[in-house]
């Protein structure tokens, strides 16, 4: 199997973006210990059909209230936004931005990526922290693939959907053993757990978090040189496993 034209999908650049930890194997371009790993992955992916994504609770919240959040940023932004759904794909890269701002995907002006923290503390806890390097890395290769100028990540504070809040007081009432719905301990804990879980209450303005990113062509270049040695890589992995038929005496 060859690997020489494999395309890398933006929401795994991070991935192999990261640097090695020596100084001298830095200098000599090699790929870090974490990329290694992700492309043994990429490997096994690939060439055995397996996949290794376990299906989350924040992965599924992500993908449930997904329209909740566009609808949030939009209507914060005074501003209509449609998910798109066209994937797109260059010699090095692939994708599929949330929004986008233009006349079309392939010529956006601006794009948008949309991120639905787990809950009210892990949303704000973003005001302090620098941008996530994984969706920094994302963003940069979004903008590649568009020839957007900037791109916008956007944290959206949305409520989680009924009925995984239904399954958090299920799972909470086999916690603490309570036995039975009406137990008036429980009952409080619920009521506190919805509290976790819906915004209602606060003002939507403050329930949308940006980053803002500007095009790097510098930083779009290292990710193309960085997607190459990651070629040469999965085509070692593939020579030392796949070496000649054992010979039968």
């Amino acid at each position: 199997m060859d690997f020489s034209t494999t395309l890398f999908r933006c929401s795994s650049l991070g991935h192999i973006m990261t640097e090695p930890v020596s100084k001298a194997a830095k200098e000599r371009g090699e790929l870090s210990e974490g990329a290694k790993t992700h492309l043994i992955d990429v490997y096994v992916s690939r060439k055995y059909g397996r996949q290794t994504d376990i299906f989350s609770k924040y992965l599924e919240k992500g993908l449930t209230v997904e329209e909740d959040s566009i609808t949030l940023f939009s209507r914060v932004k005074r501003k209509f936004y449609k998910k798109n759904e066209a994937h797109i794909t260059n010699d090095f890269i692939m994708g599929t931005p949330d929004l986008y701002e233009g006349d079309a995907i392939d010529n956006a002006s601006l794009i948008v990526d949309v991120k639905s923290p787990w809950d009210i503390f892990s949303f704000f806890r973003n005001l302090t922290k620098p941008i996530n390097k994984d969706y920094y890395w994302q963003l940069m290769g979004y903008m590649a693939l568009t020839g957007a100028k900037k791109a916008i990540l956007a944290y959206c504070l949305v409520n989680l959907s009924e009925y995984m809040i239904l399954d958090e007081e299920r799972k909470l009432m086999y916690k603490m053993n309570a036995g039975t719905t009406e137990n008036p301990e429980y009952i409080e804990s619920c009521e506190k757990l919805r509290e976790l879980f819906i915004y209602d209450d606060i003002p939507m303005k403050n329930r949308v978090i940006e980053f803002i990113i500007d095009r790097d062509e510098e930083e779009i270049k290292r990710i193309y040189d960085k997607v190459k040695k990651c070629r040469e890589y999965l085509n070692k992995l593939e020579g030392s496993i796949c070496g000649p038929e054992p010979q039968l005496a």
